[in-house]
């Protein structure tokens, strides 16, 4: 009976033992499964490209409520019977996350993400300056991504930069918008190689916004936008109609005010966006000061330059919402270059005056009448620099020639001196009491020997068949697409941030 009762008792120690020793072994199994659990965590909500903090943040319950099953576990009296938590699985940490994924997915697909880092809803835009992807219609999906944020564009030199490849390129569809000019609509032309459409501007130290039509547009609405200047402000005009254009759903929405469909006369034109209630307009002046006519000591009208005085169209743009100056190449032509019997001041023609000195007369008068006439409260004003040519073996109308030119200039030591006339505007721009914004695109320009409509200026153009070839204007689209993009982003920094 007693080796019965010392076998019961040996019996019942060996099971708590057992017990004692299993106890122990899950207490080490659970702090070496916490602490692997800790560190997979700590790797996940550390590591950028597993997600956003909204990721983190709802598998932080799943986390907290796992931890805290196994921090009990190692807590728990040893007498009393273990609990088993329920088993943590990757696979719910995984589930949990997917389902989160999803719901952001369906958050992004119920509201507008443009290009600029912008959603909004009609009228409703709020700043998230981040990531966006981008398609050719600036629609967000995976092909491009690409971050930009206002404040990093404050203290960007966004006119230094290089040219850089990318298929979500160009704005709108080669060919698709009537409205281009048979000397600038190199695609329907017939230019065969379109690899110079595959380009965007890169600066240096920041990312720019890919230009989004509709919210352009909604920035516009109620809004007079007008171009003044030459035939290179035209390019750059019927570039923003164009690109503004391809992001109206009904193309009958918007129409030239007089109905005209051929821009290359004397005059202004209109393009008016009827469900935005706004214009972007080009009103034609080379010289920004008046073109004009005086008699001669025979009687003959002679043509001058009156330096002293504004163009004549101006009292109709002066109280325009966002005004787009330039001027450049008719001071490059023959009789500005001489400078002889052209230029006048008052009732003085000068026998002789360097082009340089006239064209500082010239911006003067610019200048001060800007500071006498717009009102900076009401009225953004940009002024766009000098777009450079690019003729190979002579000028425009001596054989000068880049039907050939396929790749922009890749080594900077081919890059052209800065002119001097943009010396001068800079220092008139400085003196002035209007703030005036530069956009310097000469450098950005000088690149881009490949994207001049050469040959390719009418239909069936070839190099054998036609004396004149065009390396000063652009193919549209093409580079005045870039110069609009950087328009964009200063409007951005001035109606949104009331930068300068």
């Amino acid at each position: 009976m007693a080796d019965a009762a010392k076998a019961s008792i040996s019996l019942s120690e060996l099971g708590g033992l057992i017990c004692a020793m299993r106890t122990k072994k899950t207490r080490l199994f659970a702090v070496g499964f916490a602490l692997t659990f800790i560190a997979c965590t700590v790797f996940i909500v550390f590591n950028p490209s597993y997600g956003g903090n909204s990721n983190i943040i709802s598998s932080a319950s799943l986390i907290k409520s796992q931890f805290n099953s196994i921090l009990s576990l190692i807590l728990s009296d040893s007498s009393a019977s273990p609990i088993s938590p329920p088993p943590l699985r990757i696979s719910d940490l995984m589930n949990n996350r997917t389902a989160d994924l999803k719901n952001r997915t369906a958050d992004l697909n119920n509201q507008t993400v443009d290009a600029t880092g912008f959603s909004f809803n009609g009228r409703d835009m709020k700043n998230q300056s981040g990531t966006t992807n981008y398609t050719k219609s600036g629609v967000s999906s995976a092909v491009k991504n690409l971050t930009w944020s206002a404040e990093s564009l404050l203290g960007c030199d966004v006119f230094h930069g290089r040219w850089v490849e990318d298929e979500a390129y160009p704005l709108y569809e080669p060919g698709s918008c009537p409205l281009i000019d048979e000397s600038f609509n190199c695609f329907v032309n017939g230019r065969p190689d379109l690899k110079f459409q595959k380009l965007r501007w890169q600066p240096f130290g920041c990312n720019i916004p890919r230009l989004n039509g509709s919210d352009m547009l909604e920035r516009l609405r109620g809004k007079r936008l007008v171009f003044v200047g030459d035939s290179l402000n035209r390019n750059m005009w019927e570039s923003l109609v164009c690109i503004l254009r391809n992001s109206i759903a009904d193309k009958s929405r918007v129409f030239e005010a007089s109905g005209r469909h051929e821009f290359r006369t004397e005059g202004s034109y209109s393009f008016i966006f009827k469900d935005y209630n706004c214009s972007v307009e080009f009103f034609r002046s080379p010289f920004l000061v008046q073109e004009w006519e005086m008699a001669d000591a025979g009687g003959r009208k002679k043509e001058t330059l009156r330096l002293d005085t504004i163009e004549k169209s101006s009292s109709r743009y002066k109280d325009a919402d966002v005004i787009v100056f330039n001027t450049g190449h008719w001071w490059t032509h023959e009789k500005t270059t001489n400078g002889k019997d052209y230029y006048q001041e008052g009732n003085r023609v000068y026998g002789e005056l360097k082009v340089i000195e006239a064209f500082q007369k010239a911006l003067s008068t610019w200048a001060r009448w800007i500071d006498a006439n717009i009102d900076p409260r009401r009225t953004l004003v940009f002024f766009r620099g000098y777009s450079v040519s690019h003729f190979s073996g002579g000028r425009w109308n001596s054989g000068g020639q880049c039907h050939f030119e396929t790749e922009p200039i890749k080594n900077t030591s081919y890059l052209s001196a800065y002119p001097p006339k943009m010396n001068v505007l800079e220092s008139v721009i400085h003196s002035m009491k209007t703030n005036v914004s530069y956009l310097n695109i000469t450098r950005m320009t000088d690149y881009r020997k490949d994207g001049h409509p050469s040959v390719y200026r009418m239909k069936k153009a070839m190099a054998t068949e036609d004396k004149y070839q065009d390396c000063s204007h652009w193919c549209l689209p093409g580079v005045p697409d870039s110069w609009n993009e950087l328009l964009y982003a200063q409007l951005i920094l001035r109606l949104d941030h009331k930068v300068g």
